[in-house]
């Protein structure tokens, strides 16, 4: 079997409510990418990457340029394997990892539809049948982010994303911290994330005035060490998520003690295939998991959703419907949350089919 064409489409993902961040960052509507790896034996494969440029060094419209210079390989090569083919691409173009996530998960959905199996059976075989969900709020008025909280308790989540420091005001922080805990009584899992927009000062202030409630921290601060400090001067457990990207940044931030729960992350580490390499790394390690990827619609979340019902269940701390948050959702009969939970799909491969309409027009093809 041989890689014949290569179709890639832009298609703009709108987020149901403007999503704030700190540090001024935002998300409204951003443009995903989507991948199709045809091949002469009738099987396609699909991939997505979605990279937030503020989020990674990564923006959607260098994804093509990638992809054109990793064609030469592709055409012509054979699919089954994934990791065979990702080591020559890595060889021939060095970097650009969130690219070549798009064609690392198209690959393993040509591999497990050619094996006729759902792509978990190829991860090691599902663990779990279905995923605990978080459910991420938009940084905004701390009483809106408790009823935001509330709503979706009552949909089954428990556990939950708080976003911070969009106003730079810490006792704001505290607030939504306190308000959104009340909100959601005690038990579920309350973290507050920062997207390493907070300075130490802050962020100490801030986990010290919380440090009565059950409350876990995520990336205050833009470098390890400093997110280190913090964890030290709180006591508050910590999940770290910008700064976990390779194998170095994960053994630094386990050594520096503030590796509690990572977020593993598909664009970030290249696909599939290094993601696979990450989280065998961190169940030696001992951090709790989240894996999903950076944003994007069925088909990153199913990708992500397979490696994890294929990750020891007691190692998982959460996944992300991030279709849930976007329209137009890519294909319609895609695995949705239920009662806090998300299966990953059964069909062949990762077991989503992209609606070709949902799509329009190729951005670019190479054949």
């Amino acid at each position: 079997m041989k890689i014949t064409r290569v179709t890639l489409w832009r298609v703009p993902l709108t987020s149901h409510e403007t999503y704030y961040m700190a540090a001024g960052k935002a998300c409204a509507t951003i443009e995903t990418v989507v991948v199709r790896l045809d091949c002469d034996s009738g099987l396609s494969g699909w991939g997505e990457v979605c990279p937030i440029p503020h989020y990674l060094p990564a923006y959607a419209r260098g994804v093509e340029p990638a992809i054109e210079e990793m064609a030469p390989v592709l055409l012509g090569a054979d699919p089954i394997g994934p990791e065979a083919l990702m080591t020559r691409l890595d060889a021939h173009l060095q970097g650009h990892p969130y690219a070549k996530s798009a064609i690392d998960i198209a690959l393993w959905d040509l591999t497990a539809k050619a094996a006729e199996l759902p792509l978990y059976r190829l991860l090691g075989g599902r663990q779990a049948e279905d995923l605990p969900l978080y459910h991420s709020i938009t940084c905004v008025e701390p009483e809106v982010m408790a009823e935001i909280a509330q709503e979706a308790r009552g949909t089954g989540i428990k556990q939950f994303q708080v976003k911070l420091g969009a106003d730079k005001d810490w006792q704001a922080d505290v607030a939504r911290l306190r308000l959104v805990r009340e909100a959601v009584g005690s038990g579920p899992l309350v973290y507050g994330d920062w997207n390493c927009g907070a300075k130490r000062l802050e962020a100490t202030r801030v986990g010290r005035a919380v440090a009565d409630l059950d409350i876990m921290l995520e990336q205050p601060c833009a470098t390890l060490e400093d997110c280190a400090s913090v964890r030290a001067a709180t006591g508050l457990p910590m999940k770290i998520d910008e700064n976990a990207h390779d194998t170095e940044s994960l053994l630094k931030a386990h050594a520096l003690g503030c590796m509690d729960a990572v977020a593993l992350k598909l664009s970030k580490f290249g696909g599939l295939s290094a993601l696979r390499r990450a989280r065998d790394l961190c169940l030696h390690l001992g951090a709790k998991l989240c894996i999903e990827d950076t944003w994007g619609s069925d088909i990153c979340t199913a990708a992500a959703l397979h490696l994890a019902a294929a990750t020891p269940p007691d190692a998982v701390l959460n996944v992300c419907d991030l279709s849930g948050y976007v329209s137009p959702r890519l294909d319609p009969a895609a695995p949705v949350r239920k009662n806090g939970r998300i299966a990953p799909p059964d069909g062949l491969g990762l077991g989503v089919a992209p609606e070709l309409d949902a799509l329009g027009e190729p951005c670019r093809v190479f054949d």
